[in-house]
């Protein structure tokens, strides 16, 4: 019984914060965590961000679906309005993690505006979705310890010491989001930092099902990206970090090392 009045408690306890920005993954649907999982079952009302969002982690809920794919921002905070005022459970879905390029912090601005409480429940990036399927980690001792995320500059605009030009100084490992479409400008701007041999991976729809892999340099990864078609969902991984799924690189940290580590 005891087991029963707890779950109870945590639905009602669930219910307090009223609506949930949940991270839903990459795109496999075992990518989203236990509790994101939890609240889609739980929900009343979800709202999710159309295709990026794999259909399939809708299925069998109970929850009113809504695709926010054609909605403004008008309309999306219109809707969870409605039903906050309903005093329904409403969960916002968003693609990959949504700690960065998730649009929520408008979404957050009007909320609190409106007196709405909300909570976010982070998800799986596809950078690290990314990683996974070349079977590598993106930090290699001597080599990279420095992951930058970023975007070239397109509608949305970007402080003009961020330009991949600028980062590209570092010759830090990269993920470049939200570039794919623009794959001329984002090189050429990357090639002002690293040389045109720097090794580049492009994951499209990573973790998917139909998940593509194009690998190549700076030099020649342009055209690999037209001959293959991939114009969106697709993230650009570059530095020299990356050839350590291709070939062993002979760096170890010193984390295991017998004679430093203690063992």
């Amino acid at each position: 019984m005891k087991g029963n009045s707890d779950k109870e408690d945590n639905k009602d306890n669930i219910k307090e914060k009223r609506v949930f920005f949940v991270g839903a993954g990459p795109g496999d649907i075992e990518l989203i965590t236990l509790k994101g999982r939890r609240l889609l079952d739980n929900a009343d009302v979800v709202i999710y961000a159309g295709s990026l969002i794999n259909s399939r982690l809708l299925y069998g809920i109970k929850a009113k679906i809504f695709d926010s794919s054609s909605m403004s921002l008008d309309d999306i905070i219109t809707l969870i309005k409605r039903y906050i005022d309903e005093h329904k459970f409403v969960v916002r879905l968003h693609t990959g993690d949504i700690s960065f390029y998730s649009a929520i912090q408008e979404q957050i601005e009007r909320l609190k505006r409106l007196g709405i409480n909300y909570e976010i429940i982070p998800g799986v990036s596809s950078a690290a979705a990314a990683a996974a399927v070349l079977g590598q980690e993106l930090t290699i001792p001597e080599i990279s310890q420095t992951v930058i995320f970023t975007r070239v500059e397109g509608r949305t605009p970007v402080p003009e010491n961020e330009r991949l030009s600028e980062l590209a100084k570092s010759r830090a490992t990269m993920a470049i989001f939200l570039s794919v479409g623009m794959i001329d400008k984002t090189v050429a701007q990357l090639m002002e930092g690293y040389p045109d041999n720097t090794s580049v991976v492009v994951i499209e729809k990573a973790s998917w099902p139909e998940q593509r892999v194009v690998r190549g340099t700076l030099k020649d990864i342009p055209a690999k990206v037209k001959d293959a078609q991939i114009k969106k969902t697709a993230i650009i991984l570059v530095g020299d970090s990356l050839k350590a799924s291709e070939v062993s690189l002979g760096k170890e940290s010193i984390l295991y090392n017998k004679g430093v580590a203690g063992f």
